[in-house]
C-alpha cells in the first residue's frame, strides 16, 4: 500500500509542474491576443479607404483592367494558407489546413492547375509529410506579423497574377485564413482577392451605392489601379495574418485553459486516491496493531493457567 501513495505523489507532483506551465501559457496568450485584436482594428480604417480607393479607380477604368476583369477559360490558380509556427492551439491549425484543401480539391475539380503558397511551420509541414510540391513558403513571424512581412509575402504572389499562364503565373489568386470572430470563435474562411470583384470590393468598403462619384485620373486610372492593386493585396494579407494571430492567440488561451481545469481535476482525483490509499494503509497498520494486541493477549492468558 505504501508503493502506491508514492505512486499517487508523484503523480500529484508532475500534474501539479504541467498546471503551472499550462497556466502560465495561458496569461501569455491572454495577453497577446489583446495586444493582436488592437492591431487588427488599428488596420482596419486604413484597409477600408484603400478598399474604397480601389473600387474608384477600377470604376473609371471602366473594368477592363486586367487585374479586375476575369479570364475567359481560367487554368491556373494560386492559393495562400495562414497557418502557425507552434501549435497548443487546439484545432486552430487543422480547421485552416481542411478549408485550404477544400479549395484545393474544388479548384482541381474545375481543371485549374494549383500552385500552393503557405505562411505556418505547421502547414509546411502538412503538405511536406505528403510530399505536396509547394510554390513558396514563409515562416518565423506568425506570432506577431508585420506589414513588412505582408509585403515580403505580397510580392511573388503579385508578379504571378502579372504574368501570363504560359509563364508560370496565374489567374485567380485566393486566401485561406482563420477569421477572429470573438474570443470564443474563430472560423476559418477562404476569400479571392484577384481578380476583383468591383461589387464584393464595394460591400466589403461600405460603398454599395449604385451612384459613385466621378473622377478624373492623371496620368490614367490603368496607372493608378496598377500602383493601387499591390498595396490593396499588401493590405488584404497583412488583414489576414493579423486576424490569423488573434485568432491563434485565442485558441491556445482557450487550449491551455482547458488543459488547466483539467489538471486541477486530475489533481483533485489523485489527491482522493491517495487519501483513501493513506487511509486504507493506517487502517491496515491499526488493524494489525490490534490484532498483534489480541495475540499477546491470548499468549498472556495461556501462561498464566
Amino acid at each position: 500500500m505504501g508503493a502506491q501513495l508514492r505512486v499517487y505523489k508523484r503523480r500529484i507532483k508532475s500534474v501539479t509542474a504541467t498546471k503551472k506551465i499550462t497556466k502560465a501559457m495561458e496569461m501569455i496568450a491572454a495577453s497577446r491576443v489583446v495586444k493582436a485584436q488592437r492591431k487588427v482594428q488599428s488596420s482596419t480604417p486604413y484597409a477600408t479607404e484603400l478598399t474604397r480607393a480601389v473600387t474608384a479607380v477600377a470604376t473609371g477604368a471602366n473594368d477592363k483592367h486586367a487585374l479586375t476583369t476575369e479570364a475567359d477559360n481560367p487554368t491556373r490558380a494560386a492559393v495562400l494558407l495562414l497557418t502557425s509556427d507552434r501549435g497548443l492551439a487546439g484545432a486552430f491549425n487543422s480547421n485552416a489546413i481542411k478549408a485550404a484543401e477544400r479549395l484545393i480539391k474544388q479548384l482541381e475539380s474545375e481543371g485549374k492547375t494549383v500552385d500552393i503558397y503557405v505562411v505556418g511551420r505547421r502547414g509546411i509541414a502538412h503538405f511536406n509529410f505528403r510530399e505536396r510540391k509547394l510554390a513558396d513558403t514563409w515562416a518565423g513571424f506568425t506570432d506577431e506579423p508585420t506589414y513588412a512581412d505582408a509585403k515580403k509575402i505580397g510580392a511573388p504572389l503579385i508578379e504571378a497574377i502579372e504574368k501570363d499562364t504560359a509563364d508560370g503565373g496565374v489567374d485567380e489568386l485566393h486566401i485561406v485564413y482563420t477569421e477572429f470572430v470573438s474570443m470564443m470563435t474563430q472560423s476559418a474562411i477562404e476569400a479571392r482577392l484577384l481578380p476583383l470583384s468591383l461589387d464584393e470590393v464595394a460591400k466589403e468598403a461600405g460603398t454599395t451605392d449604385t451612384i459613385r462619384p466621378l473622377f478624373d485620373f492623371e496620368p490614367s486610372a490603368e496607372d493608378v489601379l496598377d500602383a493601387l492593386l499591390p498595396r490593396y493585396v499588401e493590405s488584404r494579407i497583412y488583414n489576414a495574418l493579423l486576424q490569423s494571430s488573434a485568432s491563434k492567440h485565442a485558441a491556445t488561451r482557450r487550449a491551455m485553459k482547458s488543459a488547466t481545469d483539467n489538471a486541477g481535476e486530475l489533481i483533485t482525483s489523485l489527491t482522493r486516491r491517495a487519501n483513501a490509499a493513506r487511509q486504507a494503509e493506517i487502517t491496515q497498520e491499526i488493524s494489525e496493531i490490534v490484532g498483534g494486541v489480541a495475540a499477546l493477549a491470548d499468549a498472556n492468558a495461556g501462561s498464566d493457567k
